[in-house]
């Protein structure tokens, strides 16, 4: 009887998560918090009960939340929640009464059938006018073929342990391959909180180049199909950078007060690690959009793909972070103001964050434009030297198309002595990173229940590894 009971529940459960996200509109894993929610929005919303946790909006309280924007406000995301009536205290789907769970179950009958309607219409409007381009096909299309490479185990790389390369699988790898089936989702299962996140409707709009993606295509350096690489780059680039230009302008004067600088210093240096891990966490998802519409990133194996994000995250939000600094007052955007080195004191690593304001302030001075700031992120990011990577070569081959975007792009803007400082400023990308593990392998071993219990699944995955971060380790 309790094993009908289970599959019932399971398969309940399972119906549920064809209906999207009520914060974000993202795919939903079920009921969490009394709400229909994704991963994200759940861990999101526990995240935002910490008693230390408090948000304000820098806009007018009314900023919109879905998939793209989700993370650029963090006050107006837990009103909506709020608003949608998630609560600590909301029971699990498990405990519903008849009532709630048939209503529930209501809706998503409702959903499917709306689904299948509109499946059908696009399906008739197809067959009545033929695309040739890539973008009007339906969104299920546009998804990645499912890799056949797996994890065989742990993985050694220069002399040194890769174990975490397979624990970032679970993290990502749903991220590069989701079902392409609306109407008849996968069985549900245990998902980490950064699984769920999708493409924004307009990345799902970019053209694949599948022609510069094949490595034995005679013509895949013509000067169009380098142009169309170029503006494909460009274009991911624009949807996935967390603050918009505009935005950042109207704000570049909005410091932190004294008193809110003390506050900021006055946290436990745990506190601040973890609070610096959630925002350094957010930004890295918008990195892993980006990598995913890089043309030639999703052709390489899902270890290639991974070890990548691993290696490379961390340098693209650095290279993105330039992107929002104030050299005037040496200032970074930082939880909706603008931040100096002092708000980071209690982190206890003034080494890392002053090399990392002069990294930007250098950044900044080289005064890049958009297209240039794209196509470098996107170089920095698929890097053949990187360690780990099973088919080196493939990777090369999506390198080089890179190589040639930039220096074309720099040679269009008269701009070519730029290619040797951006070269030197990779290296430098390579010790700040450096430094920031080994800043984090003190931490970890000072507050190493900290680490295991409150940093995001995703930073832990991406910058340490099991045994680094694990409660109870030695060094």
């Amino acid at each position: 009887m309790t094993l009908k009971r289970d599959t019932q529940s399971e398969r309940e459960a399972t119906q549920i998560e064809v209906i999207p996200c009520k914060i974000c509109g993202d795919k939903s894993s079920g009921v969490h918090y009394g709400v229909i929610t994704c991963e994200g929005c759940k861990g999101f919303f526990r995240r935002s009960q910490l008693p230390t946790v408090s948000y304000s909006c820098s806009r007018q309280n009314n900023c919109q939340i879905d998939r793209a924007s989700r993370n650029r406000c963090q006050h107006c995301r837990l009103q909506k929640c709020l608003a949608q009536g998630m609560s600590r205290d909301a029971v699990k789907f498990g405990r519903m009464s008849k009532h709630q769970r048939d209503s529930l179950i209501a809706e998503v009958e409702r959903y499917q059938r709306q689904q299948q309607q509109q499946l059908q219409g696009e399906a008739q409007s197809v067959l009545a006018y033929p695309s040739k381009t890539r973008q009007d096909r339906s969104p299920q299309l546009l998804q990645p073929m499912p890799s056949a490479y797996s994890f065989a185990g742990e993985t050694e790389c220069n002399g040194k342990s890769f174990s975490s390369v397979r624990p970032i699988f679970s993290l990502l790898s749903h991220i590069f391959h989701p079902s392409l089936s609306v109407l008849h989702p996968a069985p549900s299962r245990p998902v980490s909180e950064f699984d769920s996140r999708q493409p924004s409707p307009d990345l799902m709009g970019i053209r694949s180049f599948d022609h510069m993606e094949d490595a034995f295509n005679p013509y895949r350096h013509s000067l169009r199909n380098i142009d169309e690489l170029c503006a494909s780059i460009v274009r991911s680039h624009r949807e996935t950078s967390q603050y918009r230009v505009e935005e950042l302008q109207a704000l570049r004067w909005k410091v932190f007060s004294r008193e809110e600088i003390q506050a900021y210093q006055s946290k436990s240096v745990d506190e601040m690690w973890q609070y610096c891990a959630i925002r350094l966490t957010d930004a890295v998802q918008f990195v892993v959009e980006f990598a995913k519409h890089i043309p030639g990133f999703r052709v390489l194996s899902q270890n290639d793909q991974i070890a990548l994000l691993k290696t490379g995250s961390m340098e693209v939000v650095l290279v993105r972070m330039s992107h929002f600094f104030n050299t005037e007052n040496n200032t970074v955007f930082f939880d909706g103001k603008f931040a100096g080195t002092e708000v980071f004191k209690s982190l206890a690593c003034s080494d890392l964050i002053a090399s990392v304001f002069d990294f930007a302030h250098g950044m900044c001075a080289l005064k890049l434009t958009e297209h240039q700031i794209a196509l470098f992120t996107a170089l920095v990011l698929i890097n053949a030297d990187r360690p780990c990577l099973e088919d080196r070569a493939r990777v090369q081959r999506v390198q080089r198309d890179l190589e040639l975007g930039l220096t074309h792009i720099l040679h269009r803007d008269n701009q070519d002595s730029l290619l040797h400082k951006l070269y030197q400023r990779m290296a430098v990308l390579r010790s700040l990173c450096s430094l920031h593990m080994e800043k984090l392998r003190w931490f970890s071993q000072r507050y190493p229940l900290t680490v295991h219990s409150l940093f995001p699944p995703l930073y832990k995955e991406l910058f340490g590894s099991e045994a680094e971060l694990l409660p109870g380790t030695t060094h």
